[in-house]
């Protein structure tokens, strides 16, 4: 049973009633960010009740030393962690003498969360009966600034309801945390300073090993009935890694005291001096004030929105669910800074330590390439050009020569660092969803330059690794590449992944394409990637050699290309054939009994139909689509989406909305039961594909847009924009047509359904 306690709304995720077991999902679910930093929804106060306390910052990280029992040449040093970073949100609070604690409460009632999407803030109410029989209505509202990243705000409330009370605010910041997922028990932080001054504290840390500094900081204002009590600390206590002050206030029965409390992290990232640049931040937000700050808020989230909403009319849970992915991926990464990425749990948890895996590339790279300018889909493919050199270093430590490049599985800087030698040696089709991305990206924008530029010297790298990675087979004269793991991971060490090798072969003839393109028309970038990197037209003939005879397994039974070399030889019982009691298998069965099994994990011949399309027929879609199909337990994130795609395109309409629902709804109704660990980040621009490429059926060919709308029948309608060449166009479709809006000063040329359409600046069209 999945869970169903969030309710639905359009625009909010709202939690209704204290239940404890829920807590930890919840913290995940109502999570906030704002693309530097982020803060799982951990209350503020006293909580004794099981809790998984976050705050992260984006691009800080810690090398955790692998743990394994054995060590083989080129395994990675260390498993990369996302920091949980200093606590700045936490309040301890006294009332009437005793410590304040949902969990100690005799009564609870009126419980409320609302993670306010549309405008960026996150909200708690309840009241609560204490056991010394105080009544209080409390009110918490946090958001994370878009327009100050470094700031966090929150406004806490308390109304005494049967009694005056004396209530005591202790505000602290405490860089004494630790890591839920490190190896070795660990401290990863040490504290390096402890300042204050007024209602100001300072908490500066190092990271042990990487020695990032991080300042945490908070300034308090203590409330009543909205008047600002110009209060001083009374008292203050610092040990080594916390700072905390102490405020006491006398409130009568149904006045309303608070405090304002102004939080976040200046980092060496961005300031030479951390400490100054904490002051700053404090000196900003403070001026600009509370009610200000939301204010900006709100106009910063209507911003992001005007762009990147997507509308469905009939259908809340379905309208809920894309906002929840459109609102976490914003919250995650804004395309501001080409040093950042996007990990697979953003900033809601630890799991997947490393920043950055091939989903960028495959899944979120079209989200942010249309809903925002091309520059920061650009950052994204920028952050792999600057990591060449360390790609080319993962290469080598592997016995790769000649400037081969190997992205890796998980990284923060370049390195490889993920810790499972099945995936770190063998899923090696990752480096291919890097090429395809600088395909992807100048198919999509138009934007040529960044191919001779930077893209170039990275597909180079990469053609030379898949190049050397192929091995002729004698026997039967074609090239295969072996031992490997495809994107379906319940397969380990397999031959001929059919997904592998056909990228493969095509990185090899798209970059010979690339470096024909760049010699004839950009000679100058031409002659300075020949003098780095050395490339031949003797080497161009080998990558030939290889792309021309490579080797894909194929079933004359079925009709269909198969997964890999002996796919046939398991035993083919499908999922529909499979006890529902043993799903879902990867916490059921044990590795060994998943791997000898057919079952795949997620999209993985299709994840190539998807990328490839118009290299295949729609029957040769459709057979493969019903073979894998039923092989398919869709336990990863990212799977759905691909499904949910292809079923669009072949009409199996009812199929296509099951796998949107799923992938939209993933976390919100926890599907695979594991989202107190922190939300699917990356699948969430899975989501946005299925309905802008699923339903509207959006393609670019030849330079030009192309739709083949269509509709599920459980909605009336449903919108998006795109960002295309910097024009903007809705698209809005309806059960009987569908409308297109452009808002530009250049009329556009648009395929519907196979017919061409003229569209015109601020005309509504019709089709």
């Amino acid at each position: 049973m999945n869970q169903n306690y969030i309710q639905p709304d359009n625009w909010s995720i709202i939690e209704e009633g204290y239940d404890a077991e829920r807590v930890k999902s919840s913290e995940s679910l109502f999570s906030i960010g704002n693309g530097a930093m982020g803060q799982r929804a951990n209350f503020e106060e006293t909580y004794s009740g099981e809790t998984f306390q976050g705050s992260y910052i984006a691009g800080i990280y810690y090398p955790d030393k692998t743990k394994v029992g054995w060590w083989k040449n080129g395994y990675p040093e260390y498993f990369a962690k996302v920091l949980n970073a200093p606590n700045w949100i936490g309040i301890d609070i006294e009332i009437n003498g005793e410590n304040f604690d949902l969990s100690n409460c005799s009564q609870v009632a009126n419980f409320r969360r609302e993670l306010n999407m549309k405008e960026g803030w996150y909200n708690r109410s309840f009241e609560a009966t204490l056991k010394n029989d105080t009544l209080i209505a409390v009110n918490v509202c946090r958001f994370l600034s878009l327009d100050i990243d470094e700031v966090g705000v929150i406004k806490f409330e308390i109304t005494p309801l049967n009694k005056g009370a004396v209530i005591t605010y202790k505000p602290y910041v405490d860089a004494g945390v630790t890591n839920e997922d490190t190896n070795w028990e660990e401290k990863f932080w040490e504290t390096i300073d402890i300042q204050n001054s007024e209602n100001q504290a300072f908490v500066t840390s190092r990271t042990y090993k990487t020695h990032f500094v991080a300042t945490t900081f908070m300034h308090n204002t203590i409330h009543l009935n909205g008047d600002d009590l110009k209060m001083q600390p009374e008292k203050v206590d610092a040990t080594k890694e916390k700072i905390q002050f102490t405020y006491t206030v006398a409130v009568a029965k149904d006045a309303t005291s608070s405090i304002q409390k102004i939080g976040g992290y200046a980092v060496s990232l961005n300031h030479d001096n951390t400490q100054l640049g904490a002051e700053k931040a404090i000196q900003d937000a403070s001026a600009i004030g509370f009610d200000q700050l939301l204010q900006d808020q709100i106009d910063g989230w209507a911003k992001i929105w005007e762009m990147s909403d997507i509308t469905i009319d009939g259908d809340v849970k379905a309208q809920q669910g894309i906002r929840f992915n459109i609102f976490q991926l914003n919250q995650t990464y804004l395309g501001k800074d080409s040093r950042l990425n996007i990990g697979p749990k953003g900033f809601t948890g630890e799991k997947y330590g490393g920043s950055t895996y091939w989903d960028t590339e495959a899944y979120c790279i079209p989200f942010y390439m249309a809903t925002k300018d091309q520059h920061v889909a650009r950052n994204l493919l920028t952050y792999r050009y600057n990591q060449l050199d360390k790609a080319i270093e993962n290469a080598e430590k592997l016995g790769f020569k000649n400037g081969a490049a190997l992205y890796p599985m998980v990284t923060m800087n370049g390195e490889e660092c993920h810790n499972e030698w099945e995936i770190t040696f063998e899923e090696i089709h990752r480096n291919g969803a890097i090429a395809f991305a600088i395909f992807n990206y100048h198919r999509y924008t138009g934007d040529y330059s960044y191919i001779p530029e930077k893209g170039l010297e990275v597909l180079i790298g990469i053609a030379r690794f898949w190049h050397q990675r192929a091995t002729l087979s004698t026997h039967k004269n074609q090239y295969m590449i072996l031992g490997v793991t495809g994107p379906n991971e319940y397969e380990n060490n397999v031959n001929n992944n059919f997904y592998t090798n056909y990228i493969a072969k095509w990185c090899l003839e798209y970059t010979a394409a690339q470096i024909h393109e760049v010699a004839t028309k950009y000679t100058s970038d031409y002659q300075r990637i020949v003098a780095k990197t050395g490339i031949s037209d003797f080497e161009l003939q080998g990558w030939k050699k290889v792309a021309d005879h490579m080797y894909f397994p194929y079933s004359e039974e079925y009709e269909v290309y198969l997964q890999q070399d002996g796919f046939l030889d398991k035993e083919l019982v499908r999922v529909a054939d499979l006890d529902k009691s043993q799903r879902p298998i990867n916490q059921k069965w044990s590795w060994d009994r998943i791997l000898r099994s057919p079952y795949i994990k997620q999209a993985d011949v299709l994840q190539c139909f998807y990328f490839f399309e118009d290299h295949f027929s729609k029957e040769e879609l459709h057979r493969n689509f019903e073979f894998y199909e039923s092989f398919t337990v869709h336990e990863s994130s990212l799977s759905p989406c691909v499904h949910s795609i292809q079923a669009a395109v072949l009409d199996k309409m009812d199929m296509a909305y099951t796998f949107y629902l799923r992938t939209s709804r993933l976390d919100l109704d926890d599907y695979n039961k594991e989202v107190e660990e922190g939300c699917h980040i990356t699948s969430m621009a899975g989501t946005w594909m299925s309905i802008v490429e699923g339903f509207g059926g959006m393609r670019i060919k030849n330079d030009t847009l192309h739709f083949s709308p269509r509709i599920p029948k459980e909605w009336k309608g449903y919108s998006f924009k795109i960002n295309f060449r910097n024009q903007i166009l809705k698209v809005a479709v309806a059960q009987n047509e569908t409308n297109f809006v452009l808002e530009g000063n250049t009329e556009i040329t648009v395929n519907v359904n196979g017919k061409e359409v003229l569209v015109e600046p601020n005309n509504l069209v019709t089709v």
